[in-house]
């Protein structure tokens, strides 16, 4: 009796449903993992150390109190970004070059201080600096 050899199927791995694994398994990570966000900086200002800046006849000095008062160079100006920017136009003249020393107070505004920084980048007046006074010294003023 001659039999039949039965014929063998290749075997092979259907690959489909490890890699539907694989994803299920990197999304559940991907939503379940908690990013660490920080929601307050602790912020100190306006103390820093180092040297103060060289003194130099020709320079405009805006000063904000906590009030938002400015003033250039002694003389109230508005706290309007037309009025900072005329004063500053007409301290400046033509020249560019003349360093303006923000002197803002700690408990001032942030958006008067960006609103002073932003008007004199849009007059091109490229040395800025801000004023700040070294830890442990209240009253004098460091650059």
């Amino acid at each position: 009796m001659k039999f039949r050899r039965q014929r063998r199927d290749e075997l092979s791995i259907n690959l489909t449903p490890l890699i539907d694994v694989v994803f299920l398994l990197l999304i559940f990570f991907m939503v379940s993992t908690s990013f660490t966000t920080q929601t307050q900086l602790a912020v100190d200002l306006p103390e820093a150390e180092g040297e103060p800046a060289p003194s130099n006849s020709l320079r405009l000095e805006l000063t904000i109190d906590a009030a938002g008062v400015f003033q250039l160079n002694g003389a109230q100006v508005a706290a309007e970004p037309q009025a900072l920017r005329k004063a500053l136009r007409a301290a400046a003249g033509e020249r560019r070059d003349i360093p303006l020393t923000v002197a803002a107070d700690g408990a001032a505004a942030h958006r008067h201080v960006v609103m002073a920084l932003d008007v004199a980048s849009q007059l091109g007046l490229a040395q800025l600096t801000i004023a700040t006074q070294s830890p442990g010294t209240k009253g004098s003023a460091n650059e």
